[in-house]
């Protein structure tokens, strides 16, 4: 985790500064002041400055007194201007006390304590980075699984326990039990990229062998016969992230929306078909065009003419779990409304 929150620091601090000065595109709109409410996220407050919010280290690095803008709480007031031709945000932090008279009777201050904006809305996406994962044909192939319920149960829940083929040398205490879902297919080639690992429940281990014996301490549906185990890997849950595009060209689509809803928008959780193997990373950010209708042209023949409407910028995502070859991201903004199978791209 820590050399992921340093690659993040590192690499936006590698373009140069002319570089960035070129690519610095400042929202037309802004405001010339804002005061930050509980519930902004930074992305969002990016956003009121600058066209492409993933910039933002760039204009807040203008700002001696921002010396972090990862500590920007509620009440602050952030002013935009230019000093010498180039844009700037300064800081006047927020205080309930501000001009009041001062009180010289001792007393214990009591004072709330406000947790500094986050960058995204963290709640978004908690769920998805423990579970659900994405596995391979042969990670199922591989995996220890249910073999029988204790008690002669025909299927168990929390409390209950399960023989497990085979785990006699246990890689951790904790299992996590799945069921194979539906897979993730390439639009361009139909390959399959891999499934979806759905969650089923959280067990440890009693005694190891063959079979195993497990005890499930959390479950969020039954149990069954042949359901697969995987270690319980630690939450991914990163405390911040950096916003940027690839330092290359990707291009891919969306293949499934979570949550079952069929139009896309602001904050919902998307699976995309690239991956680390496309060099896709945490924080990777990546726009969203629509793809553009197919018409019919019959104004100089009387032959019907196919022809596709040019793909519209629809909004921008934000990678926060890669996998081998499908990323889960989070849609940062979205202009219209996006569908799966619409196209992303590097910025």
């Amino acid at each position: 985790m820590a050399l992921r929150v340093l690659l993040g620091v590192i690499i936006p601090l590698l373009f140069s500064a002319s570089v960035w000065a070129d690519m610095l595109r400042i929202n037309p709109n802004h405001p010339d002041q804002y005061t930050v409410v509980k519930g902004d996220t930074l992305w969002d407050i990016s956003g009121k400055f600058l066209e492409h919010p993933w910039q933002w280290p760039q204009l807040w690095h203008n700002n001696p007194q921002i010396k972090n803008p990862h500590w920007i709480y509620p009440g602050d007031t952030l002013y935009f201007s230019y000093v010498n031709g180039e844009p700037r945000l300064s800081l006047t932090p927020g205080s309930s006390d501000y001009g009041m008279a001062p009180d010289l009777v001792p007393h214990i201050r009591e004072s709330s304590i406000e947790q500094a904006i986050p960058m995204i809305p963290s709640d978004a996406i908690a769920q998805f980075l423990s579970s659900p994962k994405v596995v391979t044909a042969d990670d199922m192939a591989d995996a220890p699984y249910v073999l029988e319920i204790a008690d002669e149960h025909l299927i168990a829940g929390s409390g209950d326990r399960v023989y497990v083929r085979a785990i006699e040398n246990p890689e951790g205490l904790g299992y996590t039990i799945y069921r194979q879902g539906q897979p993730y297919v390439s639009p361009e080639t139909q390959e399959i990229l891999g499934y979806e690992a759905q969650y089923i429940a959280d067990t440890l281990i009693e005694s190891p062998g063959d079979p195993a014996t497990l005890r499930i301490t959390k479950a969020d549906s039954e149990v069954r016969q042949g359901d697969r185990l995987m270690v319980s890997a630690e939450s991914e849950m990163a405390l911040n992230y950096f916003p940027r595009p690839p330092e290359h060209q990707v291009t891919g689509s969306i293949i499934r929306v979570m949550g079952g809803v069929s139009q896309i928008g602001q904050h919902d959780i998307v699976v995309i078909d690239k991956g680390k193997a496309d060099g896709l990373e945490v924080g990777h950010t990546l726009d969203i065009y629509r793809r553009g209708r197919i018409v019919t042209d019959r104004v100089q023949s009387d032959n019907a003419v196919p022809v596709k409407l040019p793909d519209e910028l629809a909004g921008v995502l934000m990678v926060f779990r890669p996998f081998d070859r499908v990323s889960y991201a989070l849609v940062m903004k979205a202009t219209s409304a996006i569908h799966t199978l619409d196209r992303v791209q590097t910025p």
